[in-house]
């Protein structure tokens, strides 16, 4: 029971920091680019390498690992922006936006797990 909170707490609090930020980004950022999830997809890589990392407690682990980050960043957004950029045949934005993602959310996973690491221990 407790452990379910915590999930649906983190998660509750994911969404909301992950509508603020595709927002804010949108509005100042007009372009074609889905920026807003490759912004939340990237630091959400980033932190939740740095709670695996770090080790910091299934509590935390829960809270903030599996649900802020679960509903901060969005695998699901992430996929339709892609089919929509190659339905308009977008293939330069397309093929860059995967490989940003793909690339860059990778390292930063890596770069956050290893900061976490290094900071607990």
């Amino acid at each position: 029971m407790w452990d379910g909170l915590l999930v649906g707490v983190g998660g509750f609090f994911g969404a909301i920091a992950r509508y603020c930020s595709s927002q804010w980004i949108a509005g100042r950022v007009s372009s074609r680019f889905p920026y807003g999830t490759l912004f939340v997809n990237l630091l959400g890589s980033f932190l939740l390498g740095f709670i695996i990392g770090g080790k910091w407690g299934t509590s935390i682990y829960l809270l903030f690992g599996t649900g802020f980050m679960g509903a901060f960043t969005t695998f699901s957004t992430f996929k339709v922006d892609s089919l929509q950029l190659a339905k308009q045949k977008e293939w330069r934005v397309l093929g860059l936006y995967l490989g940003i993602s793909y690339l860059f959310g990778i390292l930063f996973a890596f770069l956050g797990y290893t900061i976490g690491a290094w900071i607990n221990g």
